[in-house]
């Protein structure tokens, strides 16, 4: 379980929240309390429309907090970047995994990941953030987003990877349509076949449409349990408790 940390102003979920160091440290400690293996800080939003934030303003959100948070928790901490400096730095500071929405399509950024040895989260977007709420898959997107990850993963491979730090995450939310989020969700296990599986629907839009009779939270806790229970690894989420109290005994 990967609990959400936004260092941001304008996150579709929290933009603002935890912008102070005292205030993002509490959140975390938090989330730990509450059952996190691990915390996702990330420093730029990536919600639909969002405009890119400068390296050296994401590096002031992320760095801090990192350097605070790392020697007083057990869990790792993963930083969700698309800068190569800015995963580098991060992983100086503390961080050990680094969470790519861009799927890696900088070899600099596999290159951090290398000379480290981390773990990375290589994603699917269809689009780009500005495009996430018009420009949405088409046809067998299954099979495309398979190709994608499959691709990238053996890329990374060649590049000196070792398969065991690899993680895939087929972005849910990002340029697909509701069926096809639950599609995806319901068959998380087909993008397993070498490697883990990260699913993190918390708190997306799509989550109003098929969930309609759920506040975001619970229906984030619906779609993670179907994830889970069809094969998903890890599940990245706002509210730990809140998802964990679909669980039970039988925790992921």
């Amino acid at each position: 379980m990967m609990g959400i940390l936004n260092i941001t102003p304008d996150s579709f979920s929290d933009g603002g929240r935890y912008l102070r160091k005292d205030m993002a440290l509490e959140h975390a400690y938090g989330l730990i309390d509450q059952g996190a293996d691990a915390i996702d800080i990330g420093g730029e939003s990536t919600r639909p429309g969002a405009d890119p934030v400068p390296e050296d303003e994401e590096l002031k959100r992320v760095i801090p907090i990192i350097k605070e948070l790392s020697p007083t928790v057990d869990v790792p901490i993963s930083v969700d970047t698309t800068k190569p400096k800015v995963a580098e730095e991060s992983i100086k500071a503390g961080a050990s995994v680094i969470n790519d929405i861009c799927g890696f399509g900088d070899d600099r950024m596999i290159s951090v990941a290398v000379s480290y040895d981390v773990p990375a989260i290589i994603m699917h977007m269809h689009g780009s953030p500005k495009t996430l709420g018009t420009y949405v898959m088409n046809g067998d997107f299954m099979t495309e987003i398979k190709k994608f990850l499959d691709g990238r993963a053996e890329h990374a491979v060649r590049m000196g990877m070792n398969e065991r730090n690899i993680i895939l995450d087929p972005g849910v939310g990002f340029g697909k349509t509701a069926e096809q989020n639950m599609h995806i969700i319901r068959n998380s296990g087909s993008f397993g076949e070498k490697y883990p599986v990260l699913i993190g629907p918390s708190r997306k839009r799509f989550l109003a449409q098929c969930f309609p009779s759920l506040e975001r939270d619970e229906a984030t806790a619906a779609a993670s349990k179907t994830a889970a229970d069809s094969g998903a690894d890890i599940l990245r989420v706002h509210n730990v408790s809140a998802t964990l109290s679909h669980f039970g005994p039988e925790r992921i």
